[in-house]
């Protein structure tokens, strides 16, 4: 990589511990900069913060859920550019559907291959 890029930087909501703990050694080792929120109010605060490339969403969180924190960045017209993956237990097509209509970018059910999650990534970070 050279000097004058800065790295992607990518915000985990989640609050399970070893989700959590996969998901940064992940990212880290694809070179990314990675931050973690355990909550929907911590991940609001950091998501104002930091503006962040990526954002890896759980839905089900202590207080906001996922869809809430979609939604509300995707309210804010000066973040179009963050990427929206979430990533969640919640696999019915109706919670797909609405996590998608809310502006996700991406939707990985849990259990989920660390290959497809990577190539997801990927593929979402490098969209215009």
């Amino acid at each position: 990589m050279s000097n004058n890029k800065q790295p992607k930087q990518v915000l985990i909501v989640d609050d399970e511990p070893n989700i959590v703990i996969s998901l940064e050694f992940l990212m880290q080792q694809a070179g990314y900069e990675v931050h973690v929120a355990r909550t929907g109010e911590e991940a609001i605060e950091m998501i104002s913060r930091l503006e962040p490339d990526l954002i890896l969403l759980d839905i089900m969180l202590p207080g906001i859920d996922g869809f809430e924190i979609c939604q509300w960045v995707r309210e804010n017209p000066e973040w179009d550019r963050i990427k929206i993956i979430m990533l969640t237990a919640k696999g019915r097509d109706v919670d797909v559907a609405k996590g998608f209509a809310l502006g996700a970018n991406a939707y990985i059910t849990k259990p989920f291959s660390t290959k497809d999650l990577m190539a997801e990534v990927r593929r979402v970070l490098e969209q215009a």
